[in-house]
């Protein structure tokens, strides 16, 4: 991806050395952890709902940012800005007003508005805070346990959390009765979305020729690396398809390009499709 000396977004937030008490969250990586407990019998809701509850307390502890870890936080910033950009354009020919999330750089642990996270839950997106929240780390562990290297890989990752809170600004999936949104199936939904809409973005972002060779087929292969049945395989050597919270590789992979593909919200209804 083509991005060395472009803009840089100003809502980046700095947080690297601060930590504190720690819980599951909800991020790419936590996507095993919760399938563990539901094949155990536990209910992951239960742990969710934890997260807006949970408090800690956060102490700072100097930090040294190597040269790598600034270019990988320019790198997220300048990817940042290029969504605050896609989705203020998309809102306005709406007839809406985009208001841009805060991207919160950590280390280790941090305190969001959905409780106290582990870097090892990934990526996450809080909509009570309307922040998203990355440990850089993660750019290492997309590569090695993930097999999906690439910055335009992490560029995916980073565009499906901003895809999580545009559907929080569009209150996407409220329509939805409580106990739905309860369901396995509602978060699958939900998550495929934030995949079309992280579709959507990179559409525009060749539209400005910022893409490169190989970068399409990054975005994919990371898609399909963290698809719930290709974890399953990985983690058990089986799947359990009732227990799949984000959705299948081949459906992950699918709803992004149909984004990449068709570059407006309308077509990304995923509560509504028949075929997932």
């Amino acid at each position: 991806m083509k991005w060395k000396g472009r803009r840089e977004s100003s809502n980046v937030e700095e947080r690297r050395g601060i930590g504190g008490k720690t819980i599951i969250g909800g991020g790419i990586g936590s996507i095993i952890i919760v399938l563990l407990i539901t094949l155990l019998g536990g209910n992951p809701g239960d742990l969710i709902n934890n997260m807006s509850t949970n408090n800690g307390s956060e102490t700072t502890t100097p930090y040294q940012e190597s040269a790598q870890e600034k270019d990988e936080a320019d790198f997220v910033s300048v990817v940042l800005a290029d969504t605050e950009d896609v989705w203020a354009d998309e809102f306005k020919k709406r007839g809406l007003t985009y208001e841009n999330p805060k991207l919160v750089l950590y280390t280790d642990s941090v305190q969001s508005a959905c409780g106290s996270q582990s870097a090892a839950v990934g990526p996450f997106y809080c909509p009570g805070d309307h922040k998203l929240y990355i440990d850089l780390s993660f750019y290492q562990e997309l590569k090695d346990k993930f097999q999906a290297p690439g910055d335009f890989a992490m560029a995916y990752v980073i565009a499906h959390e901003v895809g999580h809170h545009v559907q929080t600004l569009l209150h996407s999936g409220d329509q939805e009765p409580a106990a739905v949104k309860r369901t396995n199936e509602y978060s699958v939904r939900y998550e495929l979305q934030a995949d079309y809409l992280a579709g959507v973005w990179a559409h525009y972002a060749q539209g400005k020729g910022y893409l490169e060779k190989g970068d399409l087929e990054e975005a994919l292969n990371a898609a399909n690396a963290v698809g719930d049945d290709n974890i399953q395989k990985k983690a058990q050597g089986y799947v359990v398809p009732e227990s799949f919270t984000h959705g299948t590789s081949e459906q992950r992979k699918r709803w992004f390009n149909k984004g990449f593909k068709t570059g407006t919200i309308e077509g990304g209804d995923t509560f509504n499709a028949a075929n997932l």
